[in-house]
């Protein structure tokens, strides 16, 4: 499958701006709708982090004879750790290692069908993939950021989210998901665009908490827990100011560990 540009973060901004700036989120008049549309174009225009195709997709992580986990990413640039090049400093990557260090000592068995660019509505192929063969025991998905710079609708994103982590759940598979991250945090957009594009993040979040945990899925608040961080730190974020950094992965990491590791330890008593 070939991954979408990362021009396709932004691709959503000029054909929704209007409707933006008539709701008065934070330019009620034209000239302020004008601001918007010029810092649109410049964000869609820049240059941002591409896949590093020599990053392997598939790893195993922990000593040999430990309980093994089978540990499968799902989503947009971040699981597949889109601003770093090496694995180890990737999200997935570094939630293996945690929990190989960590009280329980697991070989984890890792794997990505991430998709950089994807939106919620691209979930479904990418489930499909991840029950191809055995089955894991824990998915973790990070997806919304895509919606939210699309001004998409957060009912209907989380709609395909919720479906998802239904199917998964109806699998067997135990689920997590990073909500939408703190977009207001990011470099890379200016104001008042960054303001507009964590408002939108912010809704999206909100109704991908509603739909995961009415589908049996576990919720970790990213936008919440981690975005202050982001936002006092440039350094967790890439060259691009738009992906995260192996700090920034690290903090989303750590994050995520306590339900990743929850239902890991669920996983391992059936």
């Amino acid at each position: 499958m070939n991954e979408r540009s990362e021009r396709d973060v932004t691709a959503g901004f000029p054909v929704r701006l209007g409707r933006a700036a008539a709701l008065s989120l934070l330019a009620g008049t034209v000239g302020g709708a004008a601001v918007l549309a010029g810092e649109a174009f410049v964000a869609r225009h820049r240059r941002y982090a591409q896949p590093e195709l020599g990053l392997a997709l598939r790893a195993t992580i922990g000593r040999a004879g430990a309980p093994p986990l089978r540990l499968v990413l799902l989503g947009d640039s971040s699981a597949l750790g889109v601003g770093v090049d090496r694995l180890e400093d990737t999200i997935g990557g570094q939630l293996a290692n945690l929990l190989a260090e960590g009280p329980t000592g697991r070989r984890v068995h890792l794997s990505s069908v991430g998709v950089s660019g994807s939106r919620s509505t691209d979930l479904t192929t990418q489930v499909a993939r991840a029950l191809l063969g055995e089955r894991p025991d824990v998915a973790l998905v990070l997806i919304g950021a895509n919606d939210a710079t699309g001004l998409r609708r957060p009912a209907d994103a989380a709609a395909y989210l919720g479906a998802a982590v239904h199917r998964l759940r109806e699998a067997g598979v135990e689920v997590v998901v990073g909500t939408c991250p703190d977009l207001g945090a990011v470099r890379a957009l200016a104001p008042p665009l960054r303001q507009l594009v964590g408002w939108s993040g912010r809704r999206v979040a909100r109704a991908q908490t509603t739909a995961v945990l009415d589908a049996g899925g576990a919720v970790v608040d990213l936008g919440t827990e981690t975005g202050p961080v982001f936002r006092a730190d440039a350094g967790t974020f890439c060259h691009d100011g738009f992906h995260p950094s192996a700090d920034g992965y690290r903090v989303w990491a750590h994050a995520l560990l306590p339900a990743v590791a929850a239902a890991a330890a669920v996983a391992s008593r059936r």
